[in-house]
């Protein structure tokens, strides 16, 4: 009788861990793919940004004798934008936007070199792009800014919005949707700190800008990390559910 009992009580922790296994995994697939959505929307609203751009200089170069030099990067940049949107349309999870935003930050470098050179003028110094908007293209200065809730910081901007924050005016911001708000894509939360990573990785000295309020939220981080902690508490029981649901595969039962 009291084997009985025993095998029962087994059967109950093990249906349950079992049960709780299965839940961690659901809730991890959900996860990843609510991160992963707002992600690609944004890789791919860049990607098509590069493409209006690159209609503009096509626009611009009509009827323009180029060279070997100027068609070489015209073709890089048209390169470019043909494995972004490959790069962008076959995204997983989050981080894959890096490697998205890395070839249009190189696309648009690519298009400058254009300009320069049918302009007879030197190829440009490679520079970050617009800390504000990483679309305005490549930044011209730096500018002191105190991000809403940071600490003041030299950032790179491009023409417009370094002009803007001179005379105190408010940047060009790219904002991204994070609940029912639109905020700054560097209070956007750690799925998008890949997308800045892309854009402005291969600039070592650029890592600082990004630290401190940058990628947490404000408050919103702190949300995050209590989030993560009980997820990473229900992952845990959730594997131990997965344990012990392994220790019993195959198992037969008792021989009496």
């Amino acid at each position: 009788m009291e084997m009985v009992l025993l095998l029962g009580v087994l059967g109950g922790l093990v249906a349950v861990a079992v049960g709780a296994g299965q839940t961690s995994k659901k809730r991890q697939a959900e996860r990843a793919a609510a991160e992963l959505e707002p992600v690609k929307r944004l890789a791919e609203e860049d990607v098509t940004a590069l493409g209006v751009e690159l209609q503009d200089l096509d626009i611009d170069m009509a009827g323009r004798e180029l060279g070997p030099g100027e068609n070489a990067d015209y073709q890089r940049a048209l390169d470019a934008y043909e494995a972004s949107k490959t790069a962008a349309a076959s995204m997983s999870k989050p981080d894959d936007i890096r490697h998205v935003t890395e070839i249009l930050e190189d696309g648009r470098y690519a298009m400058a070199c254009v300009r320069s050179r049918v302009d007879g003028l030197p190829l440009p110094t490679r520079r970050p792009p617009c800390f504000f908007d990483p679309r305005h293209g490549m930044s011209v200065a730096d500018v002191a800014y105190v991000p809403p809730g940071g600490t003041l910081r030299d950032v790179p901007a491009c023409q417009l919005d370094a002009e803007r924050v001179r005379a105190g005016a408010e940047p060009d911001i790219r904002k991204v949707m994070v609940g029912s708000q639109r905020v700054p894509y560097w209070q956007g939360g750690r799925a998008y700190q890949p997308y800045a990573q892309g854009y402005f990785g291969t600039f070592g000295p650029m890592d600082w800008m990004f630290m401190g309020m940058m990628f947490n939220g404000g408050f919103g981080g702190l949300g995050d990390g209590l989030g993560a902690m009980g997820e990473g508490m229900g992952d845990m029981f959730g594997g131990i559910g997965d344990g012990i649901g392994g220790m019993f595969d195959g198992f037969d039962g008792f021989d009496f």
